[in-house]
């Protein structure tokens, strides 16, 4: 922290941020986190669930939006043979070619699609969704190598790292269960399932 701005600290954690002007000035004191900015992480977290639990949806019933009727993986469509099988590139082409449709990377794609949208819609088990989200957008980046119009970001990254973001903060808390998941006995014992 630099010589402008001091922190209070209460168990541990950081809840307020005092900024201080020149010497003569009284400190201001102001919330480490804001109330506008716990909803703005509460909307994008509700956003960004949506997106995994649409996919997962579409994939599952062939809703029409990517995936058709016909490609449905409840009529017997491979979610992963398609995009895996036919749009990678780049170094790592050979190793998604050969999991592409695989009945494994089919239910383990759909089973994280769904867990990480259901869990980040309630806004719990956070640490393990953004984990797991993190991973397979990263993954998901590396079957696109180099991205189309970026030579090295693209919105994989990004949704990557706004996981990372709402693991690492209280997200689930506003427009979500994440505070009555916290309170639970084993998430109390367990704080990778917060």
């Amino acid at each position: 922290m630099d010589d402008m701005t001091a922190a209070t600290h209460h168990n541990g954690t950081a809840t307020h941020r005092t900024a201080v002007s020149p010497p003569t000035a009284a400190p201001v004191t102001v919330p480490a986190t804001t109330t506008a900015g716990r909803y703005v992480l509460g909307g994008l977290r509700l956003a960004l669930g949506w997106i995994f639990l649409w996919a997962f949806l579409d994939k599952l019933f062939g809703l029409g939006h990517s995936t058709p009727a016909a490609n449905a993986w409840i009529d017997g469509g491979s979610p992963t043979a398609g995009f895996l099988g036919k749009a990678v590139s780049g170094p790592f082409t050979g190793f998604y070619h050969g999991i592409a449709g695989a009945a494994w990377a089919d239910w383990l794609f759909m089973l994280g699609l769904a867990g990480i949208g259901l869990a980040l819609i309630a806004g719990v088990a956070l640490r393990i969704a953004g984990a797991a989200g993190a991973l397979l957008m990263v993954m998901m980046w590396t079957a696109v190598l180099p991205p189309e119009t970026n030579p090295f970001l693209d919105d994989h990254l990004i949704y990557a790292g706004v996981l990372v973001l709402f693991a690492l903060t209280a997200a689930g808390e506003t427009l979500g269960l994440g505070k009555l998941w916290n309170r639970l006995p084993i998430v109390r014992r367990l704080p990778w399932l917060r």
